[in-house]
């Protein structure tokens, strides 16, 4: 069979009848929302002759590299791409300022409205915004949006690479996530920062009027209260609880005159706790065990976004009736669309920084997997550090206000790894509130709040830890479906199977015989390699397509019920 032999896979969410046409941001929502979403023109420019030649039209959110864009091509060296939108504004949908959001666009973005220069975003993963009030106008706009992609590691960017295979994918660029017009007051809200404990809600205001009303919706009826300035906190009486197994969510409204925000919270803490000498993760003050899998955003027809918000959905509800309670959200940041599901479905998130910084095979794979797990950094730039420094700050705000976000990753298995340790402070300063893992994998120094370990190729063996212990990468068995597969020339993985059965029952020992172990040992959680097949990997529980599940569901059911089986009768005897 030929090598690199690349299969159009097509998942069940393309004719769903749902669209990204949805409001983007569910926890500060207005009725004031025009997106932009749908068709734009595409050029290409090259950098020698700087004119633009009409591509086709694309289909916005999704990446030009997708099928589901109607494109299916990529920026090449020394080019760029040029989006253009023209759309009409009705008198009525104005107000005081309107404002323009991008949920994000890879690489580099220089955006014009209406002739006017808006300015420049750097960085493939975090959204922005610009003020368009004084270009835009009642009847025809035009929005032009220049994007550049070189795929400079300096910048954040993932698991992208221009030769994709083996554990790097095909990269990406353009605009991938919801772009799209708000009106507002002039002193509208302009963010929210919620800070929960086990009985009461601190809310955070920036903007906004002078006297603020808060309406929490509760399962006793509606609990009202005022307040003046930009920061308060309410009790909650009879408290619900958040966690995977009731995902209880408090919405409420927050309005101050002209403005008004729809929002929810819900009441949760994540830290660490002690029994019997060893430490552990805990959630709402218990110890507790994160049942977990790797999971890399990818999907098979529109790569970095699915084809409609179902294929989040999709992922959570299936992973969640296996037994699963976490999800690793592995080298990448979504759509708000999926930490919204998240928190509503009751799955808890294991956040990953964005690496930057080149990768090398030697010291950061062959060595470590040898054993060589300490002592080596990488030379970061002062650009680079700016940029990554810059991304994990924004980051940590983004994310701030999930109930599902419990866990932070700075640096991956070293991948563009340096200054852990001052980095550990910096991150922790922003949030006290969640859980970092300073080097997932190898590479440790001195600060971190677990022991972090990835184990492949051979018998577990985790050494007892001063800290809460953590299996943070394991397993990556492998089950080719070929008729559900995106790579028939390359396979991918740790071990290899070829029917369901044989799958299954390794995972089974797998879990038997070597996590229920560990957890003697103090393991408190545990991250399988991985939800879904991406291209040449095929070592997912699902096909890249989401078509087949690969494993027999009653029996990951009963291996999660011995997995915390196992870890109720460690923590409480």
């Amino acid at each position: 069979m030929k090598k690199n032999q690349f299969v159009k896979l097509k998942t069940p969410f393309e004719n769903d009848g749902e669209s990204w046409d949805i409001y983007p941001r569910p926890q500060m929502a207005r009725d004031s929302y025009l997106s932009l979403c749908g068709e734009w023109e595409l050029f290409r420019r090259k950098e020698k002759d700087q004119k633009d030649a009409f591509v086709g039209k694309i289909k916005v959110p999704f990446p030009p590299e997708s099928r589901l864009s109607g494109i299916e091509q990529t920026i090449e060296a020394r080019e760029s791409f040029t989006y253009k939108k023209t759309f009409s504004v009705s008198s009525d949908f104005l107000n005081e300022k309107t404002l323009l959001h991008f949920g994000a666009v890879d690489q580099v973005a220089s955006v014009t409205f209406n002739g006017v220069l808006l300015g420049e975003h750097t960085g493939g993963y975090l959204p922005f915004s610009f003020d368009v009030t004084p270009c835009i106008r009642v009847g025809e706009n035009t929005l032009v949006v220049r994007v550049w992609d070189p795929l400079d590691t300096e910048i954040p960017y993932g698991k992208q690479r221009k030769k994709r295979g083996g554990m790097w994918y095909t990269p990406i660029s353009g605009i991938w996530q919801n772009v799209w017009l708000e009106s507002v007051p002039q002193n509208a809200f302009s963010a929210l920062r919620l800070t929960p404990s086990l009985q009461d809600i601190t809310l955070e205001v920036e903007g906004g009027e002078n006297e603020k009303t808060l309406v929490i919706e509760t399962p006793s009826g509606a609990l009202k209260h005022t307040f003046v300035g930009g920061k308060t906190t309410v009790r909650i009486e009879n408290p619900q609880l958040w966690s995977p197994e009731s995902p209880h969510l408090y919405h409420f409204t927050l309005t101050d005159g002209k403005d008004t925000v729809r929002s929810y919270f819900a009441l949760r803490t994540i830290g660490v706790t002690n029994v019997n000498g060893k430490k552990y993760l805990a959630l709402n003050g218990k110890p507790y065990f994160f049942h977990g899998l790797l999971d890399q955003g990818y999907f098979s027809d529109g790569i970095y976004l699915p084809a409609s918000p179902e294929g989040f959905r999709y992922d959570i509800r299936t992973m969640k009736s296996l037994g699963f309670n976490t999800l690793r959200k592995h080298i990448k940041i979504e759509s708000d669309i999926f930490y919204y599901e998240c928190d509503k479905q009751g799955m808890i998130v294991f956040q990953d920084m964005v690496n930057s910084g080149k990768y090398s095979f030697l010291l950061d794979t062959a060595l470590p997997t040898v054993g060589m797990k300490k002592g080596i950094s990488h030379r970061a730039t002062h650009r680079r550090k700016q940029l990554f420094e810059r991304s994990c700050e924004e980051t940590l705000r983004l994310l701030y206000n999930h109930p599902c976000v419990c866990y932070y990753t700075i640096f991956n298995e070293g991948w563009g790894q340096y200054d852990a340790d001052r980095l550990y402070e910096a991150c922790k300063g922003i949030d006290p509130s969640r859980i970092f893992d300073s080097t997932s994998g190898w590479f440790e120094e001195k600060k971190s709040d677990v022991k972090s370990e990835h184990v492949y190729f051979k018998k577990l063996d985790l050494k007892e830890s001063e800290r809460p212990l953590v299996l943070s990468e394991f397993g990556g068995y492998s089950l080719k479906i070929t008729d559900h597969s995106f790579n028939l020339g390359n396979t991918y993985g740790y071990r290899f199977f070829h029917d369901e059965e044989a799958f299954t029952s390794a995972l089974e020992a797998l879990y038997t015989e070597e996590i229920v172990p560990m957890i003697e040992r103090g393991l408190c959680a545990s991250i399988l390699t991985q939800v879904s097949d991406v291209e040449d990997e095929t070592n997912g529980l699902l096909t890249y397509d989401r078509q087949v599940l690969k494993i027999d569901a009653e029996r990951m059911r009963k291996i999660s019920t011995a997995v915390f089986t196992a870890f109720v009768k460690k923590t409480t005897g």
